[in-house]
């Protein structure tokens, strides 16, 4: 099977231009195939009060009604991913921005709405990814930049969690590569003390990761990110890894990079 790494980067690589130059360099340096996922959250939240809409957050989760709906895609599918693929086709990469929409690539379902209503956002279902779509984009040498944003097959588009789909993406394509997901966020991985970036923990195992929970040392926001994560690998994934995007590089050195989760 041949060797995929899909990516997600988020908030502190796409703010900083520093950061997202030197990222996009180690991306491009990857061997094999590669897909990035990327949000743009804060970007769009600044867009929106220039423009005198209010962003509206109910725990850390955007509200898209129609107006945010329309700043999303002008940002996470123009403005955002643009510049990425730019930024990647002068290191080289042939790279190609898209949406879930482009090529039918990614559906999802418009968010039903229980106790609060979401307006716009999508959820991802099993089928969502289309797979042989994908493949033929990377078998004719494109690295697919994916956005935050997919469809519903009935001619909207809709607000979709940037990890939810790497995840979905990973798992779908693990029936045709050999695939790898990786989260880059601002520390290097999952840490034994959360002040001491050098207690960093190399290796977690479903067992492991039980006895991290009950010690408290994985809690609150991780909890979701790690049982998605480990969701993915009974799924086919063969690894999961979260670390900090300024070390990308090591991710093909002997040194390694962040926390590999694993069965």
């Amino acid at each position: 099977m041949p060797v995929l790494h899909i990516i997600k980067i988020g908030g502190n690589v796409i703010d900083n231009s520093e950061n997202l130059h030197r990222f996009l360099k180690d991306f491009t340096a990857l061997d094999g195939d590669k897909i990035l996922v990327h949000g743009g959250g804060k970007v769009a939240t600044q867009i929106s009060e220039n423009m005198g809409i209010e962003a509206k957050l109910v725990d850390g989760r955007r509200i898209t009604d129609i107006d945010t709906l329309r700043v999303v895609t002008m940002v996470y599918a123009g403005l955002i991913n643009k510049n990425i693929v730019a930024q990647l086709q002068r290191y080289g990469n042939n790279a190609i921005g898209l949406t879930g929409a482009d090529g039918d690539f990614i559906r999802a379902k418009k968010r039903p709405v229980k106790t609060i209503d979401y307006g716009f956002a999508g959820d991802i279902f099993e089928g969502s990814i289309n797979p042989e779509n994908i493949a033929k984009l990377l078998d004719s040498g494109f690295t697919p930049v994916f956005c935050a944003l997919t469809h519903d097959g009935e001619g909207q588009m809709l607000n979709t969690n940037a990890d939810t789909i790497a995840s979905a993406l990973a798992v779908a394509l693990s029936k045709l590569y050999e695939t790898t997901l990786v989260y880059c966020f601002e520390k290097k991985g999952v840490l034994q003390d959360i002040n001491d970036e050098d207690s960093l923990i190399r290796e977690i195992d479903p067992e492991r990761y039980e006895k991290l929970k009950t010690e408290q040392i994985i809690h609150s926001g991780m909890l979701p990110k790690m049982d998605n994560a480990f969701t993915a690998i009974s799924c086919g994934v063969k690894a999961v890894i979260i670390g900090h995007s300024d070390d990308l590089g090591q991710l093909k050195s002997k040194k390694g990079f962040g926390t590999r989760l694993s069965k």
